[in-house]
């Protein structure tokens, strides 16, 4: 089963997000952290209880924010989200922390085990990103490089994080962007989609059935963070129909979560013991 936050109420704001914001520089960054740590949408009057800040000097902050494209106003302009840019220099720091290396040996051996392609994904807007993959030695594969993206419907990835939405976030995502038809299997009617991310969640992986590429399937399970809470990972494998049909992708499973409780366990763990762990 996968761990979601489809019941979760708003997490409180809390003016201790911004302690130690004593220059102009620290105060925009608190105001960055405080926005993109919330499961919500947040107004100047929501900011400015957050952070004792006058709401003047908050707009003057947001504006140079949202130009910048760290920020972005949604809700006809009342309300801040996360921007472009801001999610880029996320997708970069998992791209190239100190954890790669470690990781990468997860996937790695992952491949090894299986004998089809591993990848692990990250969530981006409403896009999975792929931050690092490994090959396959058979000669017939799908080559995505890390960096790739795909979207988040129609991918085994895509499933497992919309599963681990509350059904107005997932709404708010799929309704922002049109569920586009990329195969005869995709799917492009929000009822059915949404029954289908119901039976990932109860089932704790997803599929992607030739659903983004034809003859390509997938299967995808959660890495959840130390704390046992969805990390905003995945990791999947990837193989032509004509070697992995969806029973065959089953079988993968336990290695699957292996890998998964591998790469959770890295979060966890120092950055020494991490690459340690991950060679052992």
């Amino acid at each position: 089963m996968i761990r979601s936050v489809m019941n979760a109420q708003p997490t409180p704001l809390a003016a201790a997000d911004v302690e130690g914001a004593d220059t102009p520089t620290l105060r925009l960054f608190a105001l960055l952290e405080l926005i993109a740590a919330k499961d919500q949408r947040l107004s100047l009057r929501d900011l400015a209880d957050a952070t004792g800040w006058p709401k003047p000097t908050l707009h003057r902050m947001l504006h140079q924010l949202e130009m910048a494209g760290l920020l972005q106003r949604e809700d006809g302009g009342r309300q801040y989200g996360t921007g472009t840019r801001l999610r880029r220099l996320a997708e970069n720091l998992l791209l190239n922390d100190s954890l790669h290396g470690a990781r990468h040996a997860v996937l790695r051996h992952l491949v090894d085990e299986i004998g089809e392609s591993c990848n692990l994904t990250v969530l981006s807007g409403d896009e999975v990103v792929y931050l690092d993959r490994v090959e396959t030695a058979a000669p017939l594969r799908f080559y995505l490089h890390p960096g790739s993206r795909v979207p988040v419907h129609c991918s085994a990835s895509g499933k497992v994080f919309l599963a681990q939405m509350s059904p107005a976030q997932r709404r708010r995502l799929l309704h922002a962007a049109p569920l586009a038809r990329y195969t005869p299997k995709t799917l492009t009617d929000f009822d059915a989609l949404e029954a289908e991310v119901g039976q990932v969640a109860a089932a704790g992986y997803a599929l992607d059935d030739e659903e983004f590429l034809p003859g390509l399937l997938c299967i995808a399970v959660p890495v959840q963070s130390g704390s046992g809470a969805p990390s905003n990972l995945c990791v999947a494998v990837q193989a032509p129909v004509m070697r992995m049909d969806a029973d065959k992708a089953r079988l993968w499973l336990p290695a699957l979560q292996r890998a998964a409780t591998a790469l959770s366990g890295l979060d966890a763990a120092p950055p020494a013991a991490a690459r340690q762990r991950a060679a052992g």
